[in-house]
């Protein structure tokens, strides 16, 4: 997403990612990869969860998690093992959503380029 920035940028649009992680979480991964949009904190996965998008992990997919020494609970500050379903939802200056592109599988993540395309459409 960090590549589409400017082009939103000139498009009028501002990317901003939702996520359930620790302030201190989204700084660490900002620096580290580098990334040039804000990353909102939802502890608790409040907001995600009024909209219905939030999942629970699969014991396999924890196991893996696990192994690779991933703590999603310390990550995201509270005791659960879920995470945001990836997505995008495009929202226009009124606040109505225009579009979205949203998976129930987490291993499915919306493309750049079409978040650009719908943010030029409008």
């Amino acid at each position: 997403m960090r590549d589409i920035v400017s082009s939103l940028d000139e498009a009028g649009a501002t990317l901003v990612a939702i996520t359930p992680q620790l302030v201190e979480h989204n700084k660490a991964m900002t620096e580290k990869h580098g990334l040039n949009f804000h990353m909102l904190s939802d502890p608790g996965h409040g907001y995600l969860s009024e909209l219905g998008l939030k999942f629970e992990i699969p014991p396999e997919v924890k196991k893996i998690y696990q192994g690779f020494g991933l703590d999603i609970p310390g990550t995201n500050g509270d005791d659960s093992w879920t995470l945001p379903m990836p997505g995008r939802i495009v929202v226009d200056s009124s606040g109505i959503v225009r579009a979205t592109d949203i998976d129930p599988n987490y291993t499915s993540r919306p493309e750049p380029e079409k978040t650009l395309a719908d943010v030029q459409a409008l």
